[in-house]
C-alpha cells in the first residue's frame, strides 16, 4: 500500500499492511535548513526529497504559513488570523475598507482597517530568530478586537469580504507533490466556528472570557453576524477536490474551556463533520493541546481525525485515556510526545520506554496514524527519530 492509501485505509477503519507513520518534519526541516544544519545527505535536498528517503509519509496537514500566494497580500491580514498562502483553497479580498500598513525593524506589522462604522488595528510580529526557532506562525501583539465598542468595524469589515474558491495551485500541489505519499489536507479555517475565531484570533483572551461574561448576547450577535464568512470558507474547502478538511486548531481546557468547546465550536464542527461525510470526505480538527474534558466534546462533533493528539508526559490524558474516549470512530493522528525526541528532556531509557508504551496503547493499531505530536522540534535528537522509525516498522500489519 502507499501512505495514502494507509491513511485512507485508516480513516475508515479498514486493514492496512503497516502501521501509518506520517509525522510532521517541517518544522524541524526550515530551521536547520535556516541554520546550515541539515544532515550531510540532506543538506541539498528539499524537505519532499528528505521524507521521500527516510521511507515515512509526507505530512500535509498543517499549512507552510511562509507558502504566500505568488501576487498576494502575502503577511497583510494575519492580524486577522487571514494567512494567504498559495496553496490555500480560496483567498480573501476586503471590500469598502480603507487599508494601511506600516513595518519597522523590530519585525512588528501594525495594520489600520479604516471602516464607516469605525477603525480597527491589528499588530503581528514575525523574526528572522523565529523563522531560525522553527516558528512559521506570526505572534499576534495588537489584537482586532478591544472591547465591545469593536464589534460593528469587524463585523463591517467581513460582512464586506469576499471569499473567492481558488484551487489551481492546491490541485497542482495534491497531485503532482504529494500524489501517493499522503492526503493532501485543505484549510478550511485555523478556527473551526464564528466564536472559535473570537477566541483564537480576534481577541486577547482574558477579552473574550470578560467580554462572554458581562454580555453574552451582544458577543453572540457578533458571532451570528461572522458565521457567514466563516461558512463560505469551509464551503470552498469542501468544494476543493481534497479528501480531508483541516477546521479548527489548539485546543486547550484552560484556555478553550470545555463549555466554550461546547457551546462554540461543537455544533459547528458537527455541521461540517454531517456535510463533509454526505460527500465522502473527512473533518481533521489540530488538538494539539491539554485534551482533559475536552475529548468527550471531540467525539460529540463526529469529525475524523484528532490531529496531534499529545499524550503524558506533556499532558495530563493518557494515550490509553484518548484512544478509550474517542472509541474506533476517530482516528488519532500523533500519539509520540515531542519532548520524548528532546535528549535535554529525558533519558534515552524514558524514551526508549515512552516509545513501547505507545506501542503498546494502541492495541491492533486501528484508527492510529503515529506522528510526533505536535510537531518534531528544532532540537530533535535525529537517531532518536530513527530509532521510532524503525519500532513503527517492526510494529506491522493492522488487522
Amino acid at each position: 500500500m502507499t501512505s495514502k492509501e494507509r491513511i485512507l485505509a485508516t480513516l475508515r477503519g479498514e486493514p492496512t499492511d503497516a502501521l501509518p507513520f506520517v509525522p510532521r518534519l517541517d518544522n524541524w526541516y526550515y530551521a536547520h535548513e535556516a541554520a546550515g544544519t541539515l544532515p550531510d545527505q540532506y543538506r541539498h535536498a528539499t524537505l519532499r526529497e528528505f521524507a521521500d528517503d527516510l521511507g515515512v509519509g509526507f505530512h500535509s496537514i498543517i499549512p507552510n504559513f511562509k507558502g504566500w500566494r505568488t501576487g498576494g497580500y502575502r503577511d497583510l491580514h494575519v492580524g486577522l488570523g487571514i494567512y494567504d498562502l498559495e496553496l490555500s483553497p480560496w483567498r480573501v479580498e476586503f471590500h469598502n475598507v480603507g487599508i494601511t500598513e506600516e513595518q519597522n525593524a523590530r519585525g512588528e506589522t501594525h495594520v489600520v482597517y479604516d471602516t464607516p462604522k469605525g477603525k480597527i488595528s491589528t499588530t503581528t510580529v514575525y523574526t528572522p530568530q523565529m523563522l531560525r526557532d522553527g516558528i512559521t506562525l506570526y505572534v499576534v501583539k495588537e489584537h482586532a478586537l478591544k472591547s465591545w465598542e469593536d464589534y460593528e468595524a469587524l463585523a463591517y469589515i467581513f460582512e464586506n469580504a469576499e471569499v473567492i474558491p481558488d484551487y489551481e495551485a492546491y490541485a497542482c500541489y495534491r497531485e503532482n507533490y504529494i500524489g501517493n505519499r499522503g492526503v493532501a489536507v485543505a484549510l478550511s479555517a485555523m478556527w473551526a466556528s464564528a466564536g472559535h475565531y473570537l477566541i483564537k484570533e480576534l481577541m486577547g483572551f482574558e477579552d473574550f472570557y470578560l467580554e462572554r461574561y458581562d454580555d453574552p448576547q451582544r458577543m453572540d450577535a457578533l458571532i451570528h453576524r461572522l458565521s457567514p464568512f466563516c461558512r463560505k470558507l469551509f464551503d470552498a474547502a469542501l468544494d476543493s477536490p481534497a479528501e480531508v478538511i483541516l477546521s479548527g486548531a489548539n485546543y486547550d481546557y484552560t484556555f478553550t474551556t470545555p463549555d466554550v468547546v461546547r457551546e462554540l465550536v461543537v455544533p459547528e464542527l458537527k455541521r461540517q463533520s454531517e456535510r463533509a461525510h454526505s460527500r465522502g470526505k473527512f473533518i481533521a480538527s489540530h488538538t494539539d493541546g491539554e485534551n482533559q474534558m475536552l475529548l468527550e466534546h471531540y467525539r460529540e462533533a463526529g469529525f475524523d481525525i484528532a490531529d496531534s493528539i499529545c499524550p503524558a508526559p506533556m499532558t495530563k490524558v493518557s494515550l490509553k485515556e484518548s484512544r478509550e474516549a474517542l472509541g474506533d470512530h476517530m482516528t488519532i493522528w500523533g500519539g509520540i510526545p515531542s519532548i520524548a525526541l528532546l535528549k535535554e528532556s529525558m533519558s534515552d531509557q524514558s524514551f526508549f520506554q515512552i516509545v513501547d508504551d505507545t506501542l503498546e496503547a494502541i492495541g491492533r493499531g486501528d484508527h492510529m496514524i503515529i506522528s510526533v505530536a505536535d510537531t518534531l522540534p528544532p532540537a530533535a535528537d535525529f537517531d532518536r527519530f530513527l530509532y521510532l522509525k524503525r519500532k513503527v516498522e517492526e510494529f506491522g500489519a493492522v488487522r
